[in-house]
């Protein structure tokens, strides 16, 4: 459980560390003078570690044993460009050499971020983030061995200037929850569901002020008329719920807008009825994974300072099989005043979010609503295991997005947003609309993004969906993708 801190001295970066990685572009170590501010023996040593690596499209790390002070040293040369759909702050390459380097995972260490432009240090520092999980497992119960100390990691930027970067105020906060975000997805099921979740939840928060909450648990579901949330989780062992989190900045603030970011919270998926088969269950306690981003980048933008009210609605219900599970051909009434006939219990996530976007939109009157979901497995299909699916009803809200995705590092890409297209697909004949698509190769991602949106019908609020399927996991770890990316877009767009 490495502590990560950020620093704006060579001096700090150095104290008492045990390892330091240096991170660069190729060119930038072919250059060197950056390196000039180092102790001699550690400047020549790095430049001879980085003209034996080739960067490749993606980076590369290499170290050594340095017979001093600091013990290790480490490189991580980055490809000196990058395509116009990555971040040009080289994120995901970043979170390579980091991993690849082993560096942070024990004792102190430090790592030296070489950057183009000072605005790249988000995405650079919560690159570094993605590379070092924080869940673990808790010691045995009864164990007399004692846990060891966590890992420290100290980062520092300089810029084309090598002059330090101060980092925003904002980053610190972004880079921490969104690790805690990429713990609650690593955490095992059983240990994390609606109810456990709520509670880590409440020590996120905890004495943080400006807050308005309320909950509703159980039955309380559909007296607010929350009937798809309800419906997915009211067989399992522990209660489905809904968390309405609001905060209003405390200081003054031009911005007049009332931003909502609603996460999809299945806490465990097994399909339902309509049961997963063969091993496509396993790792479906990640289907929580859009609530984590959402509870993380609330958390982000409370403690870094809101620019606009914020809301996060967190939909929480664990999808299992029991007697009072729901069943294709019921007919499900949600927030929104429709009807969705069911004809697979699979599409549950959809369910959750059309019920929170309603409720986002018609009680908490947001006037952007963003919702962010672990929805479709052909998200990866249309846009890959590092790109969130992007699909919006207003330009403007689309185009923010993917700028802050680039600027975060948690990377966005559009999708078609077409109701004229898509409606067709969840047609019904004797309900509103069925909660599955009736032909799998027509868009299924935007379709399952248009199924959300039809429950913002007659509202005035603008809309976005980012389907991170694929993004919220990487080598079996969490990422935390989104919480960088909400906090990001709710800065930009208020």
């Amino acid at each position: 459980m490495t502590r990560i801190r950020i620093t704006k001295t060579l001096t700090s970066l150095l104290k008492g560390t045990d390892a330091l990685l240096i991170i660069a572009p190729k060119a930038r170590f072919d250059d060197g003078s950056f390196l000039d501010e180092l102790p001699e023996p550690l400047m020549r040593l790095a430049l001879d570690l980085a003209s034996d690596l080739v960067p490749g499209l993606t980076g590369v790390a290499a170290g050594t044993l340095t017979g001093d002070s600091p013990r290790k040293l480490a490189v991580g040369v980055l490809p000196d460009s990058v395509s116009r759909h990555n971040s040009p702050a080289r994120a995901e390459a970043i979170r390579r050499v980091v991993a690849q380097s082993s560096t942070g995972k024990k004792g102190s260490a430090s790592i030296l971020l070489v950057l183009d432009d000072a605005e790249h240090f988000t995405a650079a520092a919560c690159a570094v983030g993605k590379a070092l999980p924080l869940f673990s497992l808790p010691p045995k119960k009864g164990s007399a061995a004692k846990a060891p100390a966590a890992p420290k990691l100290a980062i520092m930027a300089i810029g084309p200037d090598e002059a330090a970067i101060s980092p925003p105020k904002a980053l610190q906060p972004m880079l921490d929850y969104g690790r805690e975000a990429g713990r609650l997805v690593d955490t095992p099921p059983t240990d994390l569901n609606p109810k456990a979740f709520e509670a880590e939840a409440a020590k996120l928060l905890r004495g943080m002020t400006g807050l308005t909450r309320k909950t509703f648990v159980g039955d309380a579901l559909l007296r607010a008329g929350l009937g798809g949330i309800h419906a997915v989780g009211r067989t399992a062992l522990d209660a489905p719920r809904m968390l309405v989190l609001t905060h209003k900045p405390t200081t003054k603030s031009k911005a007049k807008k009332h931003i909502a970011l609603v996460g999809k919270g299945v806490t465990y998926d097994t399909g339902g009825l309509s049961l997963k088969v063969g091993g496509s269950m396993v790792g479906m306690k990640m289907d929580m994974g859009g609530a984590a981003a959402v509870l993380g980048a609330f958390c982000a933008l409370v403690k870094g300072g809101a620019p606009c009210t914020v809301s996060a609605v967190i939909c929480l219900a664990e999808n299992a099989i029991g007697p009072a599970a729901f069943k294709p051909d019921d007919v499900i009434h949600m927030h929104s005043g429709l009807a969705v006939e069911i004809n697979n219990t699979d599409a549950e996530g959809r369910l959750l979010l059309g019920d929170g976007v309603s409720y986002a939109a018609r009680k908490l009157k947001a006037d952007v609503v963003i919702d962010i979901a672990t929805l479709t497995g052909a998200q990866g299909v249309a846009t890959g295991r590092l790109h969130g699916a992007l699909v919006s009803d207003d330009a403007d809200v689309e185009a923010a997005i993917i700028e802050a995705g680039r600027k975060s590092g948690d990377l966005v890409h559009p999708l078609p947003f077409a109701p004229e297209f898509f409606r067709s697909e969840f047609k019904s004949l004797i309900a509103d609309m069925k909660n599955s698509v009736a032909n799998r190769a027509n868009a299924q991602s935007s379709c399952a993004a248009e199924f959300v949106h039809w429950h913002m019908d007659g509202t005035d609020a603008k809309w976005a969906h980012v389907d991170m399927a694929y993004p919220a996991m990487s080598s079996g770890r969490a990422t935390g993708y989104g919480v960088a990316l909400l906090a990001q877009s709710v800065r930009d767009l208020a």
